[in-house]
């Protein structure tokens, strides 16, 4: 299991939402691409990036500054935000991106999801953002009646190198990962989960740790960085001990 921190860009700046509400942000930095570097250098192994803007246009909105970031750091980076087409995954491929993040399309056009990871094997990541256990779309505008699990099911055998689990009743709240929830979706498929959502503290780590065993392989936190109730460093420390255990 790994700490993934994230790099969330609305209007070119660095932000933290509350519970996935654009209105309801705050601002971390002016500089996402320093920001990214910062990461690296504090020792982060890969990458988080959003496209908050791309999310709720239902198209990529930063892709230059995307690809100043990619350049600017040596880890992989994962993308997602907005992805709607063949031709942007390839394009955020082709500048470096190592896995593209494809939430939306993932329920409104599973096909896209089937053919990139068809065209692109091991670079493609669904992303199941929930709310009350029900998938929420378009930037977390619209709540749906499918359930994470039922979503997350649909991709068994598909080749999806992860999925993103985001509670977003959790999301920037420093409540604490839910771990209930995220245990479900490991449990009830095969594919390798990244936790997402209320990460606040090195201990909430560690309530995640013993979920490793079921296919939980990482864990993406935001606010806890940038506020400094958490570190990489110290999060790397935990998930070396316990894998030693």
């Amino acid at each position: 299991m790994i700490l993934i921190p994230a790099v969330d860009i609305k209007n070119g700046r660095c932000v933290r939402l509350f519970q996935g509400q654009m209105d309801a942000e705050t601002v971390f930095s002016h500089d996402p691409v320093g920001q990214a570097r910062q990461w690296e250098v504090e020792g982060a192994l890969r990458i988080h990036l959003v496209d908050l803007d791309g999310a709720v246009e239902q198209k990529p909105r930063n892709l230059g500054l995307i690809e100043k970031i990619v350049a600017a750091v040596s880890v992989p980076v994962q993308v997602g935000g907005g992805i709607r087409s063949m031709e942007t995954i390839a394009h955020y491929l082709g500048i470096g991106v190592d896995r593209v993040i494809l939430g939306t399309a993932a329920l409104r056009d599973p096909d896209l999801v089937r053919s990139a990871c068809a065209s692109w094997p091991g670079r493609i990541v669904v992303g199941i953002d929930a709310r009350d256990g029900k998938v929420a779309v378009d930037g977390w505008t619209e709540t749906t009646e499918t359930t994470a699990v039922d979503l997350a099911r649909r991709f068994e055998g598909a080749g999806v190198a992860a999925i993103i689990f985001t509670d977003i009743s959790r999301d920037g709240t420093h409540g604490g990962v839910n771990l209930e929830a995220t245990r479900a979706l490991a449990e009830a498929v095969s594919i390798p989960v990244i936790a997402s959502g209320g990460v606040s503290t090195l201990e909430d780590l560690a309530a995640l740790a013993p979920l490793a065993p079921l296919g939980v392989v990482g864990v993406i936190s935001g606010r806890a960085l940038y506020e400094g109730t958490l570190t990489i460093a110290d999060a790397n420390a935990l998930f070396a001990e316990k894998s030693r255990a």
